[in-house]
């Protein structure tokens, strides 16, 4: 059963390791295994997990724990996975021509967020 995750932006190191069920000390482990998982760090050099930090982190505790991947393969099946989204999310051959448009687009949504924050 997934936890319900809070309607957080940020999640403390403490909170996480409650959600996930595991030491922080196992979560800054994996940080250091897992290249998809960098959580922000505060100026206060906090830990900072965003909520697809913690969905990530329970996806390796699933496959490490209750799959027994090794941590090799947890790596390895969670890359096949982000590989998978990617070709997913990839736009057909008819509408790669609104790929640089839709692009753009994005960069200045995400310029413009930075100016309002």
């Amino acid at each position: 059963m997934t936890p319900i995750l809070p309607e957080k932006i940020y999640f403390k190191i403490g909170e996480v390791s409650e959600i996930v069920g595991v030491e922080p000390y196992v979560l800054r482990y994996w940080e250091t295994e897992f290249e998809l998982l960098r959580p922000s760090k505060a100026p206060s050099k906090h830990r900072l997990y965003k909520k697809r930090d913690v969905e990530l982190l329970l996806d390796i505790k699933r496959l490490l724990y209750t799959e027994g991947f090794t941590i090799e393969g947890a790596r390895k099946k969670l890359r096949e996975v982000k590989k998978e989204e990617k070709d997913q999310l990839k736009l057909p051959l008819v509408d790669q021509k609104y790929r640089s448009a839709l692009i753009k687009v994005k960069k200045d949504l995400e310029a413009l967020r930075k100016l309002l924050a």
